[in-house]
């Protein structure tokens, strides 16, 4: 007797495979968004929601911090570009990424033409406080 394997496994093993976590917070008048594992077209859309989060709260800047991101693929640059396209001129936007998952991809497509990018959250908010 053959056995099926259970698509309900599949699909958690699926999940932990590509899990995210995303945080808000504000810092004076900046919003950070951090983020933590994997950002791909599963895990994008948590990021594309946070980042509108927090541009609600009309803050001067809204940081992305990738430092804890493991990979990171093109839908989540895309959500990148895409939030500096949609928040007001008035509002900055940076992100925070360092390393070989991060800042490598962003600068190799060009992203890091488009968005401000820092090596860490410090240097970030440095920056845009002045």
């Amino acid at each position: 007797m053959t056995s099926q394997p259970d698509p309900a496994v599949g699909a958690s093993s699926a999940a932990a495979a590509a899990s995210c976590a995303v945080e808000e917070r504000r810092i004076g008048e900046i919003s950070v968004v951090s983020v933590a594992g994997t950002v791909d077209m599963l895990t994008a859309p948590q990021l594309e929601e946070a980042i509108g989060s927090a541009a609600k709260s009309s803050p001067a800047a809204v940081v992305v911090d990738l430092s804890e991101v493991d990979f990171l693929a093109s839908a989540g640059m895309g959500v990148l570009v895409a939030a500096h396209g949609d928040l007001s001129p008035e509002v900055k936007v940076a992100v925070v990424a360092d390393g070989p998952a991060t800042s490598r991809p962003l600068k190799l497509v060009g992203i890091a033409e488009v968005v401000d990018l820092f090596a860490t959250l410090d240097e970030a908010l440095s920056s845009l406080a002045t």
